[in-house]
């Protein structure tokens, strides 16, 4: 269960990478969305921390 639960967390926090990588090729990145996908990413960082 705990494993699974972690894969979740790691292929959400690959997806929000790959956002963020998408919205800072792009010639006028949106500064308000990077911020917002940051901070959840650092949120499943730290949870994936936690549970392991």
């Amino acid at each position: 269960m705990e494993n699974s639960h972690i894969s979740a967390l790691r292929a959400k926090h690959d997806a929000l990478k790959a956002t963020i990588r998408s919205e800072l090729s792009r010639p006028l990145p949106d500064m308000n969305l990077l911020a917002l996908l940051k901070k959840q990413k650092l949120r499943l960082k730290e949870e994936m921390h936690g549970l392991v």
